[in-house]
């Protein structure tokens, strides 16, 4: 670990190596588990310190900003309301409620009252509204809980457009942001909702979420349901950028195991920030169920999470505020953080920052070791297996380059596979193969049957699509992720590669490397960079310095653009499929306009058809433009909007 890093975590006890884990495992994971659902894990939670706070919202990242403040016994009886209410509307055992909501404190009363009721299933609600109404319709949710307008009515207007198109739909619970707003713009609120659209179904009940919860019982759920740990407790979606997104499936097992085993592995006390978005499972877990389950104090930053007014700005002061002792984090955030002036603030209570989601490239993880003073702690998970399978432990030695060992009684493995895709042989420590999952955490598949075809290494291991190798001593590296590699003419180039080494330039703040089409090579590397405040280098110029840069001659982009700003993702992540299509329409239009063919340009997604190259041209030039593009692997759209 780096001099200049004050670990101020505790190095007493605990999980610090995988001897540890493997002393730990020696009981089984069965008696290590509270509770057989997440409504109970949570009760006994609460039970144990009713008067503590759970949570603590903020609508704007200010500092004067006031703060509202949940208590567990509050928390526990509002999800118990929830519960309550929705199995009033008729959700019951297998049955889904869709959330279309920003963090607030209601988000987690629906997310884990839905839970207990039935099924959760919280939704990016940036996303369009083809693809809400698609994943409302596959899960059949019952409910939809959404927001009513606050600055704008985009998000409500939505979500009413689906409470249309989803037959499934009987109820719409409607949750306010007005308590937090103050008082004259409260009512500006309130009067805005009498005039925002409504569903034109009139099978649809349209109720007051808050309204609701006060009318029921907060101690006990009326359905007297006897919650199994193999039931389904909720849906996450994953993609939904090019394509109609996949649904994963989570048991109550799934997630109490990994609250579990996170219990084990973080120290409490602590006070976690919470930035990451509800409907992702990231923030669910680690700011939500596993956070509760730990008794920490969940410090909510604004319903758009980092994305807030003020937050990023004034990071350090809110670090500073709360007395914040960890926080979790996608790469892109500790990018922005690592050039963030602390003016002052006194931010000696932070122990831990945790990045997931996404590779962290090492010069990031620098960047900002040297400027907050803290260690980073790198993990590794997947929608799929409940969140998280590897952690850097926070009691133990953390090794940077790595995403740390294993979460206790879960296996995982390097493997070796054939042509089909079915592991064939464990790889040997140091050697690199696709990286597999086993454990209680591994969800028991997609909603969609055909979506599960080939996610299987063998029976009960996951193929989670990276490639990896385990070291000597358990701590696991990723060496790439096997969707994202660029293929140049069959030769594998690690993005990776290319971004760790643009990241050395000093003018680069962030760098994101993508394959774009080429009909000799299959694809060519590019790249595309933001830059840091005060300097203006041209692409040119970086181009230059990326052939000295970058380590292997095939990986050298043959472009590099600069950007305002790197398309993100709703979670922080670097949006890189955009980045592909940005890439593939560039090369389209050059293709067209080098043989005389004038023509308009736009690759985008399609729900139905993936990736689409959308051509506008003249008539007599179509069959040109068809020969032309033909030779790649998208679907050409000639009628479609450009």
């Amino acid at each position: 670990m780096p001099h200049n890093i004050n670990d101020r975590g505790t190095r007493t006890g605990g999980i610090r190596t995988q001897a540890d884990i493997d002393e730990f495992e020696r009981t089984p994971w069965q008696e290590k588990l509270p509770a057989q659902n997440t409504y109970e894990l949570l009760c006994r939670a609460c039970d144990s310190h009713p008067d503590k706070t759970a949570l603590r919202f903020v609508m704007t990242g200010e500092a004067d900003a006031p703060d509202f403040v949940v208590d567990y016994a509050t928390l526990k009886a509002r999800v118990t309301q929830a519960a309550n209410a929705f199995h009033r509307a008729g959700i019951t055992t297998g049955t889904a409620v869709a959330l279309l909501l920003p963090n607030l404190p209601q988000t987690h009363y629906a997310l884990l009252g839905a839970q207990a009721a039935g099924i959760a299933s919280p939704i990016n609600p940036m996303l369009e509204v083809d693809y809400v109404a698609a994943i409302v319709n596959e899960t059949g949710a019952q409910a939809l809980v959404a927001c009513a307008p606050v600055s704008d009515s985009a998000l409500w207007d939505k979500a009413v457009a689906v409470a249309d198109r989803c037959p499934s739909v009987r109820t719409l619970f409607v949750v306010s942001a007005a308590p937090y707003l103050p008082a004259a713009q409260r009512a500006r609120v309130d009067a805005a909702f009498d005039t925002a659209s409504r569903p034109c179904r009139a099978d649809v009940k349209m109720v007051g979420f808050d309204q609701a919860l006060a009318a029921e019982p907060s101690d006990t759920l009326v359905s007297k349901r006897r919650i199994l740990a193999t039931d389904l407790c909720s849906h996450f979606h994953t993609g939904g950028t090019t394509g109609l997104p996949k649904v994963a499936t989570h048991t109550h097992l799934n997630e109490v195991f990994v609250a579990s085993m996170l219990k084990a592995l973080i120290p409490s006390p602590n006070t976690i920030l919470c930035g990451l978005p509800l409907f992702h499972v990231n923030g669910a877990m680690i700011t939500g169920l596993a956070a509760f389950h730990g008794g920490w104090e969940v410090v909510m930053l604004t319903p758009a999470g980092y994305r807030g007014q003020g937050v990023m700005p004034n990071f350090w002061k809110l670090v500073e505020r709360f007395r914040a002792t960890s926080f979790s984090g996608v790469p892109t955030i500790y990018a922005a953080l690592a050039d963030l002036p602390r003016e002052g603030a006194d931010i000696a209570s932070l122990r831990f920052a945790f990045c997931g989601a996404a590779p962290l490239p090492a010069e990031v993880a620098r960047r900002f070791e040297a400027a907050a003073g803290i260690p980073l702690y790198e993990g590794y998970g997947l929608t799929e297996g409940a969140c998280v399978s590897a952690l850097n432990p926070p009691q133990g030695e953390r090794r940077l380059g790595t995403v740390g060992l294993r979460l206790p009684h879960q296996a995982i493995g390097a493997w070796k596979v054939d042509g089909s895709g079915h592991a064939t042989e464990p790889c040997a420590p140091g050697e690199t193969g696709v990286i597999g999952i086993n454990g209680p955490n591994v969800f028991p598949g997609y909603l969609r049957e055909q979506d599960n075809g080939g996610i299987w290494l063998k029976p009960g291991w996951l193929n989670t699509g990276d490639l990896g190798h385990l070291d000597a001593d358990g701590y696991l590296h990723l060496t790439g992720r096997a969707k994202e590699l660029i293929i140049r003419g069959g030769h594998n180039i690690d993005p990776a590669m290319i971004e760790d080494a643009l990241l050395q330039h000093p003018a680069v703040a962030m760098a994101a490397a993508v394959g774009q089409p080429d009909a000799h090579s299959g694809e060519l590397p590019v790249a595309y960079v933001t830059l840091k405040p005060g300097f203006t280098p041209a692409a040119d110029e970086l181009l230059a310095a990326a052939r000295n840069l970058v380590p292997e001659r095939a990986a050298v982009p043959v472009r590099i653009d600069i950007l305002q700003e790197m398309p993100l993702t709703s979670v922080g992540k670097v949006a890189r499929a955009e980045l592909r299509m940005r890439a593939a329409g560039q090369v389209f239009r050059e293709i067209l306009a080098q043989a005389g063919t004038a023509a308009s340009v736009r690759v985008g997604p399609d729900i139905r058809r993936g990736t689409v190259a959308f051509v506008q041209c003249p008539a007599p030039d179509v069959a040109r433009a068809q020969d032309l593009l033909g030779r790649f692997p998208f679907p050409l759209d000639f009628n479609g909007p450009v």
